[in-house]
This record gives C-alpha cells, sequence and structure tokens, in this order.
C-alpha cells in the first residue's frame, strides 16, 4: 500500500487516514507532498491523483485499487482486516460510533474553518465564535455519552483506539492549539489521543518539516 499525504502540521484529513493506516497494522509506504507549493497545481493533475481530484489523502493498493476520502480508507482497511480492528464489537455502540464519525466526517464547518489544524502552534486563549461554541458543546454531549456509555473499558471514546477517535483526532489538536473551552472530563479522553504513540509520531514529523503555509500560522479568525 501507498498512502500519499499532505503536510503533517497542517493536513487533518491527511492525518485520519494515516491512523487509519497504522491501526490497520498493514505495512504501508508514506508519501508527503507539500500542500500549495509551486508544483501543487500540477502535482493534483497527474495519475496518482486523478481519482481523487487531487485531494489527499489518497491510498494506492497496488495499480488497480485506489481510495481516497479518510472515511472510505477507513472501511476499505477495516474490510481488509476485520471491522473489529476500527469499529465497537457490541452492535449498539458500533451503531453509535459509526453515527460519530459520519457526523465528524460531514459537519463542523466553522470550528474548521475558523480554526485551522496546526499542530505545531499553541496560541493564546480568545472566545471562540458563537458558532464555534455551539459545535463545541455538540461535540463534547457526543464525547461524554459515548464515554458513559461505552467508555468504561479504556482511556477512549469507546474504550479501546479505533475509527471514531481516528475521526476526532484533528479536534483533539484544534483544541490544544487553540485552546478552546471544553468540559472537564474531556481534558483526559484529549491527552489520551495526543499521546497515544502514533500521534506522537505525527506530531514529531510535523516539527521536522520545512514547510510554512502562513495562512495557518495566525490565531483563530472568527
Amino acid at each position: 500500500m501507498k498512502l500519499i499525504i499532505g503536510n503533517k502540521a497542517y493536513s487533518s484529513w491527511s492525518l485520519r487516514g494515516w491512523l487509519a493506516c497504522k491501526q490497520s497494522g498493514l505495512p504501508f509506504e508514506e508519501v508527503v507532498v507539500p500542500l500549495y507549493d509551486q508544483e501543487w497545481d500540477r502535482r493534483r493533475e497527474g495519475d496518482e491523483f486523478a481519482p481523487s481530484s487531487g485531494k489527499v489523502p489518497i491510498l494506492w493498493c497496488g495499480d488497480d485499487t485506489v481510495v481516497w476520502d479518510s472515511l472510505a480508507i477507513i472501511d476499505y482497511l477495516a474490510d481488509r482486516v476485520g471491522r473489529a480492528h476500527f469499529w465497537p464489537e457490541d452492535d449498539s455502540a458500533r451503531a453509535m460510533a459509526r453515527s460519530m464519525a459520519a457526523e465528524m466526517h460531514s459537519s463542523y464547518q466553522n470550528l474548521r474553518r475558523q480554526h485551522p489544524m496546526n499542530v505545531r502552534q499553541i496560541f493564546p486563549p480568545a472566545p471562540p465564535s458563537a458558532e464555534v461554541m455551539a459545535e463545541l458543546q455538540r461535540i463534547m454531549s457526543l464525547w461524554a455519552q459515548a464515554r458513559a456509555r461505552f467508555g468504561g473499558g479504556g482511556e477512549f471514546l469507546f474504550g479501546d483506539f479505533g475509527a471514531v477517535d481516528i475521526m476526532f483526532a484533528p479536534v483533539c489538536t484544534r483544541i490544544v492549539t487553540y485552546q478552546l473551552p471544553i468540559a472537564r472530563f474531556a481534558a483526559g479522553y484529549i491527552q489520551a489521543v495526543i499521546g497515544h504513540r502514533w500521534m506522537q509520531d505525527w506530531i514529531a514529523g510535523a516539527q521536522e518539516e520545512d514547510w510554512i503555509l502562513q495562512q495557518y500560522e495566525q490565531p483563530a479568525a472568527g
């Protein structure tokens, strides 16, 4: 397998695809391409990016099988190695985990736009916009429900690290980067995600990158 990703400092969707590959346990080659550099427009028109219209992450398995979009990568890898690697075994827990992952995939546009991922920075705290605050409250509610109902066996939302934690991992980094307000219980969960060995590897890789995108190096803009 070959996974093509963008800058580790900034690319939240790349982080999800990369964590999914790590979670699968399958060997894969990692190819990092700098977002928005002078070669970006030319590169995204190449054959490797054509299926995704230039978006990352994109996962190639051999010459014929290609998967793009982070949630699709999770599902594809779960088909290959067994869904127990990614999803809770209990039917009710799995139903909730899938719903939360899908909501993360399609929602929280204000949080994404106003607080882009930058794992190399911690900005001074500032009050988030009302729209971001509403989204954070929704996330806190979902996390609390998952932890209360199904998280008793471990540090993560459904006990063991899995697909839903992969989908919310960039939210955890945003909360740390912008020092966003959270419920008291959530601090332990965020610490567990950020402290996960794969997250630490990703953050270390981001620190080694030379690329700087100034639009992501500013405090939040509400």
